[in-house]
Formats: structure tokens, C-alpha cells, sequence
């Protein structure tokens, strides 16, 4: 049986204009830089300051309207979105390093566009992927802690999960070792928030620049959807 992408009503009720463009990737060789430009992380670090001009941090509007929205739920305390980590690391002349190459290319649209993206290793996923608003005690293995003690949802917290556990906390603050794009992995799903209507234009751009990397890097014709309020629900392939 198909695996769905399922947003359920509890996340409209508090984000009903978000759009999310969602795109899967099969046949994904992940250990296979030959095609990637070796400069294409330091490249986007450099553009990704143009995000953050001003200091504090906040004082940007990218980190200032995730930081508003992080407000309309319950998060752990310091859970920040992942886009504000990744502008800080270029802001500070630190820049985001080499991970794989999948998690590179990603990160590279992320720094470019300052949209937050997750990838999913499909063959680790259970079930349908569920964008939600925890109960409270769904079970969480965050990357690097993979063997530790499990972490527990706060109820009214937003995850991402799985039938097995929480796939990402705090929306897009942190991902799950379980699922992670591993240089093992083969078949990606990617999730890309949009919280602001007015960078809808953006979105869109950063959507194409992601399914052209995927082609342009790994030889992969993706297959992408936007979901809505208005389409909550989609099968993959």
C-alpha cells in the first residue's frame, strides 16, 4: 500500500494559510559528489547573509516571523527553526559543512532561499508521513542520539511522525536519526514549509532550484506536490 503525506486539521487550525511543497526522489545514489560543484556549499553560505543583515539576529524578518510562529505552539524550550541555525552558522562566518551529498544539496537551496527543508530516508519511514499537534509522549531519537534514551513530545507541540515515532520536533527544529538521508539512502521524501504568503513567489523558485539540483546532481526526475489547507492529503508513488 502507497504511503501518504497527511496534514492533519489541528495544524490548520493554527497555520491555515502555510503551504508545503513535498517531493519524492527515488534511485538516489547518496555517496556521489561527481557532478556536484565542489563549491557549492561555501557559495551558498555567502549568499545566505543577505538574510541577515542586521543584528541581533531577530531583527530579521526571516527569523523574526519563524520566531512569531514558533510562539502559536507548544515548543521545547530554545527550539528555534532550522532555517535560523543554518543563516546563524553563515552570519558568523562558521558556514554550514559537508554532511553527505543530499544533505548538502539541500542545505544549499535552504541557505539560498531561507526556507527549511527535511529529508526522509521512504525506506525507514512506517506508515504514512503526519504533520500534526502532539498529544504528549510520542517517542523521539534525534540525530546524533540515536541510541540514547528517547525524548517524549510536549502535548500541543507540532511534529512530523510516523507510525513509529516522531520524525521531526518542533515542526522543523530537529530531525530524527531513524529516518535521516544517510549516504545508505536510496529514495528521499523532502518537505519544504512556506509560513509567510507573500514569499510564495520564493517558494516556488526554491521548489524548482530543489527538483533541478536532484536532476542536475543525481540524475533523479522527482515528483513534487504542494500541499494546502485546500489539499491536506497526498499519495506517493
Amino acid at each position: 500500500m502507497a504511503k501518504k503525506f497527511v496534514v492533519d486539521d489541528s495544524f490548520w487550525k493554527i497555520f491555515p494559510e502555510v503551504r508545503i511543497a513535498v517531493i519524492e526522489a527515488k534511485g538516489i545514489d547518496n555517496t556521489d559528489y561527481s557532478n556536484m560543484p565542489d563549491d557549492l556549499l561555501k557559495k551558498a553560505n555567502a549568499e545566505a547573509v543577505k538574510w541577515v543583515p542586521d543584528d541581533p539576529i531577530s531583527a530579521n524578518k526571516i527569523v523574526a516571523d519563524w520566531r512569531e510562529a514558533y510562539r502559536k505552539f507548544k515548543t521545547k524550550k530554545g527550539a528555534r527553526c532550522a532555517v535560523e541555525a543554518l543563516l546563524k552558522r553563515a552570519k558568523q562566518g562558521k558556514g554550514v559543512s559537508k554532511i553527505n551529498p543530499v544533505v548538502d544539496m539541500y542545505n544549499s537551496v535552504t541557505l539560498r532561499w531561507a526556507f527549511p527543508i527535511g529529508g526522509e530516508d521512504l525506506d525507514n519511514i512506517e506508515g504514512d508521513v503526519r504533520l500534526t499537534v502532539a498529544k504528549g509522549g510520542e517517542k523521539f531519537w534525534p540525530i546524533s542520539d540515536e541510541d540514547g534514551d528517547p525524548q517524549e513530545a510536549l502535548p500541543g507541540e507540532v511534529i512530523y511522525a510516523d507510525d513509529h515515532s516522531v520524525l521531526s520536533r518542533c515542526l522543523s527544529w530537529r530531525d530524527s536519526a531513524r529516518a535521516e538521508a544517510r549516504e545508505t539512502s536510496h529514495n528521499i521524501l523532502f518537505y519544504m514549509e512556506n509560513i509567510t504568503p507573500e514569499r510564495a513567489d520564493d517558494h516556488e523558485k526554491a521548489t524548482q532550484e530543489l527538483l533541478g539540483k536532484l536532476h542536475d546532481y543525481f540524475g533523479v526526475d522527482a515528483t513534487s506536490w504542494v500541499v494546502s489547507r485546500d489539499n491536506p492529503t497526498i499519495e506517493l508513488l
